[in-house]
């Protein structure tokens, strides 16, 4: 970690152990139970209408939830080739720490300008907010907007990085949504796949697509009521555990979401938003939406893998780092 940073970081540290205690017994679910007033540093409220003005007035979806905390200076020196959203709830304070500390590291790439910023909605618990508002303070790689951080907003959250991108990043050339049990193979991802020496694509959308149906199975996880969504046929989507966008499209997303009816399925919503704009996303095998063994070899092939612990993140990042030399 840098060296600027180590003594806030411990600070943090402590300040995160001395509330195991806290994190380890049964919470509260993250329904609403009212209003929570928790103490936050003061950010620019963006008004909407200023940056989205030929978006017509009456809107389905208005999503005009405020920043709780904000990073709106992130790409005023120079726009990033990548951006980088990732999902996260606010008791993964370890998976953030080993993100920062492996792949998604700004510092990895000299020549290449990445921004990684995590996503969160506010929760109903008074202390994990203070505790985020406390880490934002140190690393400035946090967003936060004004709605609950549940799993059925999980589709607010993206849109929230989509409007952020939008909003204080335009200019970038690419952004990569994913969530915080990833590891990303940034090497794969930029080099292989961008390419940053080709031309930027517009209107581009890839990542692992799916063709399937609704599940109206009111046990599932997925279930998905035929009142809400009453067809037999999902829009091909990408697996919300990883998917890359040209920086165009956020835009795009955004705009179409405020007049399309929300769907608690976030990445089955992303796509219900591309095809009224007429993109379909581009299918690629490296991204993987389950658990792979870890080899080598294996590793070098993907883009992304599911269901990674922060220990197992470090150590898959420190075998492929210090075995470049070897060949498969």
């Amino acid at each position: 970690m840098p060296s600027k940073v180590s003594c806030l970081y411990l600070l943090t540290v402590v300040c995160w152990a001395s509330a195991l205690w806290y994190l380890s017994v049964s919470r509260p679910s993250t329904s609403y139970v009212g209003q929570v007033n928790i103490p936050i540093r003061k950010t620019l409220k963006v008004n909407k209408n200023s940056t989205f003005s030929n978006i017509r007035t009456r809107s389905v979806n208005p999503h005009d939830f405020g920043y709780l905390i904000n990073e709106d200076k992130k790409c005023e020196s120079e726009p990033p080739f990548l951006v980088i959203l990732i999902s996260t709830t606010h008791k993964e304070f370890d998976a953030r720490q080993a993100i920062r500390e492996t792949w998604g590291d700004e510092s990895t790439f000299q020549d290449v300008r990445v921004v990684t910023l995590f996503l969160l909605g506010r929760s109903t618990d008074v202390v994990l907010n203070q505790m985020v508002e406390q880490e934002s303070q140190i690393f400035h790689d946090i967003i936060v907007e004004d709605f609950i951080d549940s799993y059925h907003n999980l589709t607010l959250k993206t849109l929230m990085g989509m409007r952020w991108v939008a909003t204080f990043c335009s200019k970038a050339q690419y952004v990569l949504k994913t969530d915080s049990d990833i590891f990303v193979n940034m090497e794969n991802l930029i080099f292989s796949l961008l390419k940053p020496t080709t031309k930027p694509r517009r209107r581009y959308f890839t990542g692992y697509v799916i063709n399937g149906g609704p599940i109206r199975d009111m046990r599932s996880k997925w279930y998905m009521p035929r009142d809400l969504y009453p067809e037999s046929k999902y829009p091909p989507f990408c697996s919300g555990t990883g998917y890359v966008f040209s920086a165009d499209v956020a835009e795009l997303i955004y705009k179409t979401s405020l007049h399309t009816r929300l769907l608690h399925l976030e990445d089955v919503y992303v796509g219900v938003c591309l095809r009224k704009l007429g993109i379909h996303p581009f299918q690629n095998s490296g991204f993987n939406h389950w658990k792979m063994a870890y080899s080598l070899c294996r590793y070098r092939r993907v883009v992304t893998v599911h269901q990674i612990s922060p220990e197992e993140m470090h150590r898959i990042w420190n075998d492929m780092t210090s075995k470049k030399h070897l060949k498969c």
